[in-house]
C-alpha cells in the first residue's frame, strides 16, 4: 500500500531566504532590499542612489546568492520538527525552484538542518513538475506546501485533487504577497508551522474541514 506524500517547497517555507538575501546585498553589493507591496522587483535599490535595480541584474543577484550564499538561510521556526514529524506518517519531497546545479547543494543544506528528504529542481510553474513527482511515487494522498500563490494556481489546474496549503513562513514577507486561498486556489493560509502541522497532519489522514 502506498504513502501519504507530502511536496514541500523550501525557501520561506523551511528555510528563510529574503532576510538572508537582503543582508548579503547590504553587507556586500550596495543594495537595499525592502518590500512594498507585493512587488519583489521594487524592493531591492542601488543603496547609492535609491534607483531600482533592473530585474536582469536581480536575477544575476539571485544566482550569486544560490551558488555562493545559501550558507546563510536558516530555519523557519517550527519547520524542521513539523516536517520531520509529517515524515513519519508520510513521504516528504521538496520541490523548489531552483537550476538543477545547485539540487545537491539544496540537499545537503537540508540535512545539516537535519531534514533529509528528496529534492526536485524546478523552473517556472510547479504544477508539471509536481504531477511528474505524483507519478512516479503514486501515493495515496498528497498534500502540497508553497509560499507562491502562484504555484497554487498552477497545481490546482494539473491536479486539482491533491490538498494545497499556502504557508510564507517569512513575517517581513507574509503581508505583501497575493494569498492563494483567499484567490481560491489552496485549501488553506497558514503562516506557522505550529498551526500548519495539525492541518497537514489532518489532511494526510483524510480529514477534509472546508
Amino acid at each position: 500500500m502506498t504513502k501519504p506524500l507530502i511536496i514541500s517547497d523550501c525557501d520561506e517555507v523551511l528555510l528563510h531566504m529574503v532576510v538572508p538575501f537582503a543582508q548579503w546585498l547590504d553587507e556586500t553589493q550596495g543594495v537595499s532590499f525592502s518590500m512594498v507591496g507585493n512587488d519583489f522587483s521594487r524592493a531591492v535599490r542601488w543603496k547609492d542612489s535609491g534607483e531600482l535595480v533592473e530585474g536582469s541584474k536581480i536575477w544575476e543577484f539571485l544566482q550569486g546568492f544560490f551558488d555562493n550564499e545559501m550558507h546563510r538561510q536558516y530555519p523557519i521556526a517550527g519547520a524542521v520538527s513539523a516536517i520531520n514529524t509529517l515524515a513519519q506518517h508520510a513521504d516528504v519531497v521538496i520541490l523548489t525552484n531552483l537550476h538543477d546545479k545547485h539540487n545537491e547543494a539544496r540537499r545537503r543544506q537540508l540535512l545539516d538542518h537535519g531534514i533529509e528528504a528528496r529534492v526536485f529542481t524546478n523552473q517556472g510553474p510547479k504544477g508539471p513538475a509536481l504531477q511528474a513527482i505524483l507519478d512516479e511515487y503514486q501515493p495515496s494522498h498528497a498534500v502540497f506546501i508553497d509560499d507562491i500563490a502562484n504555484h497554487h494556481g498552477s497545481v490546482k489546474e494539473i491536479a486539482p485533487h491533491i490538498d494545497r496549503l499556502h504557508l510564507c513562513g517569512e513575517p517581513t514577507l507574509a503581508p505583501h504577497i497575493s494569498c492563494a486561498f483567499e484567490a481560491g486556489n489552496a485549501h488553506a493560509r497558514i503562516d506557522t508551522w505550529e498551526h500548519a502541522l495539525p492541518w497537514l497532519l489532518g489532511r494526510i489522514n483524510g480529514e477534509k474541514n472546508d
